[in-house]
């Protein structure tokens, strides 16, 4: 184990390694890379459950052909299963981050704003299937554009707003299959296993540099120089989210443009927190380590079960370890049953006791209807289904949206030909299929918000109105709203003075 871990393993990195393990299963990378390789980008967007919300002859009849073309040549090198493997996201399940709208690329329109191609995530009442769509975005007050959309009526999206946080057009090596090769030297690995020095940083804040840290710290002098000359400037200032509500400031400088820049912390009584807000906005996936790497180094993957793509970019540790034969589920099972051994199998796609003569189980099923003692055969295969062993696994699999994934752990324990019983395991099935209908729903634009947003004094159709909506904090907030809502001291009533 790298030394960095030796105490401890963060807790993050065990999200990260149940995230990597049921989020993209490999039968979807496999389907989304043949179809990409065949040229039916849309076909491999399906695959990868990403909803395509354009269309390109919309797009060439509003904004021309050489924009298309543009448009066109990025949607053919989308991987939309390295996509999806590199999405942000939330604890504690690993789900995709909901109600988020990521830019992936920029192109230069007519207009006084570039359009972006995004991809976008639902809000968290509808995120059944983890599904996500591919969507333009001409600026602000235009949204989800029906010109451009496949839809006549697409979706309410709550931040259709492109995200600067989350943001991947600086990134193309995490989407573009042409540049996923650029990884290892972005996130820092490379240049450690070649011995190159880090990047010079000075005086950074204390905490961030500490053994085990999320941060990247050597690599943000690199990716904010990008950043700022995305901006149009080659030095300046700008900002790090670490926290909720705590963000630290860094100068990038240097004697002049042939000198590698350095970081230089901004004291607080450099900048106002309004100031630092509107400085550019180091990315999250510039800002943090990435997880691939770290779960590398301590050793909870191995590189065989990262995503193609990823493991061709990442140098493999000499200490990592190897992955042992896989353990084989039991099958036939085996029971106690009146003093001898049974087995319990698949027969004819059915979980049954071959044990036992199917005369003499039809005798005992009826004696458990009548309210007999049940056969510890009979008991130990209504218990599979019920709540089997693998009950955590189809769960995982189902938050994740893999629908196939979870039958198919069902059908291998009970059989295709099962008649599902009340208990846990159906439970989970019928709520997924209930929480598919509401995303269902969203995306046809028959619910735009969730149906208890109303409930608390807002209009009967779920519609916030302007005395019931609480507005938002945002750099445009006034100073003194912002300490108003924000203060820690609150006035109390029925207490003495």
């Amino acid at each position: 184990m790298a030394s960095h871990f030796a105490n401890g393993i963060p807790p993050r990195l065990y999200l990260w390694q149940r995230v990597r393990e049921y989020a993209v299963p490999p039968s979807m990378i496999e389907t989304a890379t043949a179809r990409r390789a065949a040229g039916d980008w849309a076909g491999a967007c399906a695959a990868a459950r990403i909803d395509v919300d354009l269309d390109l002859r919309a797009v060439r009849h509003r904004h021309g052909t050489d924009l298309t073309t543009l448009l066109r040549a990025d949607l053919r090198r989308l991987a939309p299963d390295l996509l999806r493997w590199h999405m942000p996201r939330i604890a504690p399940d690993g789900r995709l981050r909901p109600g988020l709208t990521l830019s992936l690329a920029r192109y230069r329109a007519s207009g006084p704003t570039p359009l972006h191609l995004v991809v976008r995530t639902p809000p968290a009442w509808a995120d059944a299937g983890q599904r996500m769509s591919l969507t333009l975005w001409e600026g602000p007050g235009t949204g989800s554009p029906a010109h451009h959309s496949q839809h006549p009526h697409p979706p309410h999206h709550p931040h259709p707003h492109p995200d600067r946080r989350f943001r991947l057009d600086l990134h193309r090596h995490l989407w573009d299959a042409g540049r996923s090769g650029e990884l290892g030297w972005r996130c820092g690995a490379r240049q450690a296993s070649s011995g190159a020095p880090p990047l010079p940083v000075q005086d950074v804040t204390d905490g961030l540099t500490t053994p085990g840290s999320p941060w990247a710290v050597t690599r943000w002098a690199a990716e904010a120089e990008l950043l700022l000359r995305d901006e149009g400037r080659h030095r300046g200032a700008f900002a790090v989210r670490l926290g909720a509500r705590e963000r630290a400031a860094f100068a990038l400088v240097a004697p002049d443009d042939s000198h590698v820049p350095t970081l230089r912390p901004l004291r607080e009584t450099a900048l106002s927190p309004q100031e630092v807000a509107a400085l550019p906005l180091l990315p999250e996936a510039a800002a943090r380590v990435l997880p691939d790497l770290e779960l590398l180094r301590s050793g909870l993957v191995t590189a065989g079960r990262l995503h193609p793509l990823v493991a061709a970019a990442l140098p493999v540790p000499a200490s990592a370890p190897v992955a042992g034969p896989a353990v084989e589920a039991a099958d036939p099972h085996r029971v106690d049953c009146r003093g001898e051994v049974h087995r319990i199998a698949l027969r004819d796609g059915v979980l049954t006791a071959v044990d036992h003569d199917p005369a003499e189980l039809r005798r005992e099923e009826l004696l458990v209807a009548l309210g007999g003692p049940a056969l510890p055969c009979l008991r130990a295969i209504d218990s599979v289904h019920r709540s089997p062993q693998a009950l955590p696994a189809v769960r995982e699999r189902l938050r994740h949206g893999d629908v196939t994934g979870a039958l198919a752990v069902v059908e291998g324990l009970l059989g295709p030909a099962a008649v599902l019983r009340d208990g846990p395991l159906r439970q989970e099935l019928e709520a997924a299929a209930a929480r598919r209908v509401e995303h269902g729903l969203f995306r046809s634009g028959l619910v735009a918000v969730h149906p208890a947003a109303g409930t608390g004094g807002g209009r009967a159709d779920g519609e916030h109105t302007a005395t019931d909506h609480r507005p938002r904090l945002d750099r445009r907030t006034p100073a003194s709203m912002r300490r108003k809502r924000t203060g820690r001291g609150r006035p109390r009533t029925g207490l003495a003075c």
